[in-house]
């Protein structure tokens, strides 16, 4: 069954909650609002929860690493083996994801994480599968990465919310595949700037520099990402799918070709102390927000 998907991420600066709403190529669809819950088929894990009910077709993944949820090694790896999963299961057309990251860790544990982050972005950023982001909240960082990896992005037109690649604020540096994904959606000097100042832009700047497609208020972005939706699957399946092949090959062919090379660069930084350092400081920040 081929197939489309709806990413709604409810974001906080911390964690991604996402809705993927996957249609058939005839256009069906079915979606459960943020943070409704039918429980039929459970399983588990330390990090993780899923729960699908095949009356709706609709599961959810639910995180469970308090007090900060964020992108963890297991959410990444259950992340990819249940959209594998979902995907081929007919039975399902949407999943719903509620997200602790490189601070404390071992370099092997940093390695098995990053790989992790590459294999989420590989899947996303080259599924044939259309992809629209609907952006119902911040989206800094990864949340970010995980909506420029789309087809289309749709954010809520709300002064609380904000997108972009901030790992420069963080004292992190952006890899090569993050900075590429960006040049290729809001060209290379609106990325420079972005990348170098770790820049979170406002909904009305994000939609300036084209780094989301559309504003809409935030009780229609989910019926608005469901109305494009209908003009993507209109377009033939071979066509699309061809196309964004042809535009987003060489991007994908780069970190394919370099994939170790840029763990063992990643993990070479991460473990610096200070890079540590300024991430427990984020943290801690982070811990302070939430109380």
């Amino acid at each position: 069954m081929l197939c489309s998907i709806v990413l709604l991420y409810c974001c906080s600066s911390a964690g991604v909650l996402s809705q993927l709403s996957i249609h058939s190529r005839h256009g069906r669809e079915c979606v459960s609002p943020c943070f409704s819950l039918q429980q039929r088929n459970n399983s588990t894990s330390p990090k993780i929860k899923v729960d699908l009910d095949n009356s709706t077709g609709v599961a959810v993944l639910r995180m469970q690493s308090p007090p900060v949820n964020s992108l963890s090694l297991d959410f990444l790896t259950e992340f990819c083996i249940n959209l594998e999963k979902l995907e081929m299961d007919k039975s399902c057309r949407g999943l719903d994801i509620i997200t602790l990251p490189m601070y404390g860790k071992s370099p092997e544990r940093c390695g098995e994480f990053w790989k992790a982050v590459q294999e989420m972005w590989l899947k996303l950023y080259g599924s044939n599968m259309a992809t629209i982001a609907a952006i119902n909240g911040s989206s800094p960082a990864g949340g970010c990465l995980m909506s420029i990896g789309c087809d289309y992005r749709i954010m809520a037109d709300n002064p609380r919310y904000s997108i972009g690649l901030n790992e420069t604020q963080l004292g992190i540096v952006a890899p090569f595949w993050f900075k590429d994904t960006l040049v290729n959606t809001v060209g290379n000097r609106a990325a420079e700037l972005s990348l170098e100042l770790g820049l979170l832009y406002s909904a009305p700047d994000a939609l300036k520099i084209g780094l989301v497609d559309q504003l809409v208020p935030e009780d229609q972005v989910l019926s608005t990402a469901q109305d494009t939706m209908s003009k993507w699957l209109a377009v033939p399946d071979h066509a699309r799918q061809i196309t964004k092949s042809m535009m987003r090959k060489q991007t994908i062919d780069k970190l394919l070709s370099n994939r170790e090379a840029d763990i063992t660069n990643f993990v070479s930084f991460i473990t610096k102390d200070s890079i540590q350092r300024s991430l427990r400081m984020y943290l801690e920040m982070l811990k302070s927000r939430k109380a």
